[in-house]
């Protein structure tokens, strides 16, 4: 993959973080992101599920900070993601799922609608709520549910998350 190649990479990756679409990733688009997620299945932001949302949210902000703000303005640049946090973890994505973990636990609690585990259809609102185009959402979730059991598991989301995130391929 050429330079330019992986530096569109890049840019989309930090446009799916940077949903106000500002130049920079903050702590509100993390929040919002929760927020959206909340609304879109219905879970009260006062509820355990809606408060573990939040905490995980707050922690995934402060990870990709601790990373990547390195002038340390509780904003993350374009720049700064490209050489802290994609840089960084590019050869360690187990340390950004570790990351993500707490947030996407409680992402897949919402979620999971029926205690028994994120539907693809699930998935798909999920996705579609933090910006994934619809088409991608839906192939994304299929790919997901390689077993073809009607539910993808935590492991499976967060290596897909982390992959997708510190590595080059699409």
């Amino acid at each position: 993959m050429d330079s330019a190649e992986y530096d569109r990479k890049v840019t989309s990756r930090f446009a799916a973080f940077d949903q106000d679409h500002d130049g920079s990733i903050d702590r509100e688009e993390f929040s919002g992101a929760a927020a959206a997620l909340l609304a879109e299945f219905g879970v009260k932001a006062r509820s355990d599920k809606g408060q573990a949302l939040y905490y995980g949210a707050e922690a995934f902000w402060q990870g990709m900070a601790g990373i990547a703000d390195v002038d340390g303005d509780q904003r993350v640049t374009r720049q700064e993601f490209l050489t802290g946090a994609v840089k960084r973890l590019r050869d360690s994505p187990q340390r950004f799922a570790e990351i993500a973990r707490p947030f996407l636990h409680a992402a897949i609690a919402v979620a999971d609608e029926d205690g028994r585990g994120v539907t693809p259809a699930a998935l798909e609102r999920a996705l579609r709520v933090l910006g994934v185009p619809q088409e991608t959402g839906v192939r994304v979730a299929a790919a997901l549910d390689a077993d073809g059991d009607g539910r993808i598991g935590e492991d499976e989301l967060l290596g897909a998350f982390a992959e997708y995130y510190v590595t080059p391929e699409p």
